[in-house]
């Protein structure tokens, strides 16, 4: 893993919850559509276990999504996520709520995003990321930038860095090789 710079690890290392957006994020940011009006959408299982060794590690996880797509609920199930709000047209207020129900402070939430409509939350958080593909005003509103791409392990790289921050990376990765 690499060294995380002075300002990213003290961010980082306060984290209590991760919130992400889904679309462009958690997905490469591509809706496909099928004649029948069902939305497909693909992960990536790295980010699926990255999160739940995160979890794993104490830190919370939510989505906040403005679409409202059948798939995406199936994942946050499968992964046990703690919090999903979907359907939101106004992040800033799911955030704010979202932050009561966990019990957590805005400098204790990271959250990633990809485009503006996540501006209203990332410029409120502790740790805002943002992917490479991101929008770039969103861009220039995060802290860190992921090296892996939306969809394919960005969401990963950012549990990992949590996690290396917090000093519970490598015993969880430790497991592994016992």
């Amino acid at each position: 893993m690499q060294a995380l710079s002075p300002e990213l690890q003290a961010k980082a290392a306060k984290i209590k919850l991760l919130v992400l957006d889904v679309d462009g994020v958690l997905t490469d940011g591509r809706i496909f559509i099928r004649d029948n009006g069902e939305e497909v959408k693909s992960f990536h299982t790295l980010d699926g276990h990255g999160l739940k060794m995160l979890q794993q590690s104490g830190v919370q996880t939510a989505i906040i999504t403005g679409r409202d797509a059948p798939s995406v609920g199936l994942r946050v199930k499968q992964l046990g996520i703690n919090y999903y709000f979907k359907g939101i047209h106004d992040k800033r207020a799911a955030y704010a709520e979202l932050r009561a129900q966990a019990g957590v402070e805005e400098h204790e939430c990271a959250f990633v995003g990809d485009d503006v409509v996540d501006l209203p939350v990332m410029v409120r958080c502790g740790l805002p990321v943002a992917v490479p593909e991101a929008h770039w005003f969103t861009r220039q509103h995060a802290v860190y930038i992921t090296q892996r791409s939306a969809g394919k392990g960005a969401v990963r790289e950012v549990c990992d860095v949590i996690m290396q921050a917090q000093g519970t990376l490598e015993a969880a990765l430790q497991e592994y090789v016992k």
